[in-house]
């Protein structure tokens, strides 16, 4: 009885042992056939040109933004300018007047800085997760159209933190997104 129980544990165990080689050499093959490659994120939208066009478009209405605002506080300097010349000959009554006008002034300035600047925010924004989500899109169907298993991104933080130079597409990705336009 005991020689059977010792024989059935040993076929058990070496079943177990080739069953546990066939699913590691199965893995093996599978991982060796998959086609990986990398895209070095930072290079890619320094270089992708839609981005470049979307910081000028930016760049210029925070300019003109600036400019507006600029020009409306030059104004309201004039004023303080003006109110503190004429100060000391008015009365109290109509310097605390003037004061609280002039408080009011550039704290509505202040507000219209503050709103202009996140409304611009808000649109740049939108604008750029569009612009990430079709250079994802992009991505993935370079990858089906190529016959990639997986595409990396590397960047901050890091999903990659070693890839050998030749399994580095951004160059690739890069030509072919500027082209597209």
């Amino acid at each position: 009885m005991k020689k059977i129980a010792l024989i059935a544990s040993i076929a058990f165990l070496t079943f177990s042992c080739n069953q546990s080689e066939k699913t590691e050499v199965a893995a093996k093959t599978t991982a060796s056939t998959e086609k990986t490659a990398f895209v070095e994120t930072a290079k890619l939208f320094e270089e992708y040109t839609k981005l470049k066009d979307l910081e000028a478009k930016y760049k210029i209405k925070s300019e003109e933004m600036a400019k507006s605002l600029d020009a409306q506080y030059k104004s309201f300097q004039a004023e303080v300018q003006s109110f503190q010349k004429v100060a000391q000959t008015k009365s109290p009554d109509w310097l605390r007047s003037k004061q609280s006008e002039l408080m009011a002034k550039e704290q509505k300035l202040q507000q219209m800085q503050q709103s202009m600047g996140q409304d611009l925010q808000k649109q740049s924004a939108a604008e750029m997760d569009s612009l990430y989500k079709e250079v994802k899109k992009f991505i993935g169907e370079y990858g089906k159209k190529n016959g990639y298993t997986y595409i990396y991104a590397t960047g901050e933080p890091a999903s990659i933190l070693y890839g050998k130079k030749e399994l580095d597409i951004t160059e690739e990705i890069i030509k072919e997104l500027n082209g597209k336009k």
